[in-house]
């Protein structure tokens, strides 16, 4: 019975070497203590591994694996033996050498491979080297949770990626949506313009149609009796022919008919710049925001609305922990940093009763100092105070409160000032001394909610 391991030689029930192994009628075979005791208090005597019934209560024992057993016992006890022996010189081995790092003997110790070396006693070296492999095996349990914790992570990120993708492509369909449904109506109502138009002049053309033929007709009788008074005796012709020349001059005073001006179909009307009427009507629906606010950043806290230009604090929702997300800070950053130019946004901070306006750098660390790299004003406590960067802040002298604020930001100069939009004034401004590409920052600790006001977009788009 050949076998690889000693797992090969395990009782199925204890787990460990067989003692004294029986072997039932369905060939598995147990310790016979450990198949007794297995047995005690069932109503059938079964196989412990197959469930198949015993046809005997007392199993013969398995000579074969029995002597497998001690065999292998045998052997691994004079392995055991032989390993605690010096192969070179056969002695005990009783030191270990912390240079080699490895056990020797007492003649190992006084030879020439190991001159200068260090010693431990065999139990002191394994004690400390026991502690040593403690400590090394924490760190390693602790690194296993981090991998854990950062797993869990991951896969939170992976569904959040899903509903990411969910929900914008749900926005994206119904704004979409709203963009046909104002092309179809607005279709619609050119083409019953058209209509209109075509019904209109065509109940023209069909009056003066309906005109011209009883005049045609008239004209047709008016030549028809002419020509028969012609033909008639000249005392006929005579007698009647007053009453005939009245008749062919009255049709001879009648004007003659003409298509009056207009009558077709104004197509350059329904068809001139159409294509850019509608894109001008379309204008007087849409705004553009100067600042779009980036939901990777958001602290859990905030929650953006779907065109994320608001934002207000409520319950942290349970969003991964992504390296751009704000984690101590209740802050979120625009989708996109200026690193030249002259850029200016509005903020509504309604009614919030603590907030944050400015901006941060790209390289600012969000989770560790907020000093590090942002300029911002803030209002806390019914005071007004400007934080510029590594410095303590300014006690801002605001009579009124503020409610629309302007931010002007000068990339060339780094300048960043803020204005009271209702008051037009001038709040404060920074010199922004990181020379870096800065994203507009909101912090906001109310419920109220603070937007980003839009900016009506002209013919080209700005």
């Amino acid at each position: 019975m050949p076998f690889r391991s000693e797992e090969d030689l395990s009782c199925p029930i204890c787990q460990d070497i067989f003692k004294d192994p029986v072997v039932l009628s369905c060939s598995h075979s147990f310790c016979r203590d450990c198949l007794q005791t297995w047995w005690t208090g069932k109503a059938t005597e079964e196989c412990p591994v197959c469930k198949r019934r015993s046809s005997r209560t007392n199993p013969p024992t398995n000579l074969a694996l029995k002597n497998l057993c001690e065999t292998f016992l045998l052997e691994r006890d004079q392995t055991a033996a032989s390993e605690s022996v010096c192969s070179l010189h056969s002695e005990k081995l009783k030191l270990f050498c912390l240079d080699h790092q490895q056990l020797v003997c007492l003649v190992c110790r006084d030879s020439k491979t190991h001159t200068g070396h260090k010693f431990r006693p065999i139990d002191e070296a394994a004690e400390e080297h026991r502690e040593e492999l403690q400590k090394s095996l924490k760190t390693l349990q602790e690194k296993l949770k981090l991998f854990g914790d950062v797993k869990e992570n991951f896969d939170q990120t992976a569904k959040h990626i899903k509903v990411q993708t969910q929900n914008t492509e749900q926005q994206i369909k119904e704004q979409f949506k709203k963009l046909h449904q104002f092309l179809q109506e607005e279709e619609e109502a050119r083409i019953k313009a058209l209509r209109e138009e075509e019904e209109q002049k065509s109940k023209v053309m069909k009056e003066k149609i309906d005109g011209l033929s009883r005049e045609i007709e008239t004209l047709s009788n008016t030549i028809r009796d002419t020509e028969k008074e012609l033909r008639a005796e000249d005392v006929s012709f005579l007698k009647n022919y007053k009453s005939a020349a009245e008749r062919v001059q009255q049709r001879l005073l009648v004007e003659d008919p003409h298509l009056d001006s207009g009558a077709l179909i104004d197509q350059a009307k329904h068809l001139g710049n159409l294509t850019f009427n509608i894109w001008n009507k379309l204008m007087d629906l849409v705004s553009y925001s100067p600042v779009i606010l980036d939901p990777n950043t958001a602290h859990p806290a905030l929650i953006l609305s779907e065109d994320l230009t608001s934002v207000s604090h409520g319950d942290r929702q349970k969003l991964p922990e992504n390296p751009e997300r704000f984690e101590k800070y209740l802050f979120v950053l625009a989708s996109e940093g200026f690193n030249s130019g002259t850029h200016s946004w509005v903020a509504d901070v309604g009614h919030s009763t603590l907030w944050s306006l400015g901006v941060a750098s790209e390289s600012f660390e969000k989770k560790k100092n907020l000093q590090s790299g942002a300029c911002r004003i803030k209002f806390s406590h019914g005071k007004y105070s400007a934080f510029p960067p590594s410095a303590d802040p300014v006690i801002l002298s605001v009579t009124k409160k503020l409610q629309q604020i302007r931010v002007n930001l000068d990339c060339d100069s780094r300048k960043l000032s803020f204005y009271d939009l209702d008051a037009d004034s001038h709040i404060h401004t920074f010199t922004c001394t990181v020379n870096e590409k800065l994203f507009p920052c909101i912090g906001n600790g109310s419920t109220a909610t603070i937007k980003i006001l839009s900016h009506q977009t002209d013919h080209n788009g700005h």
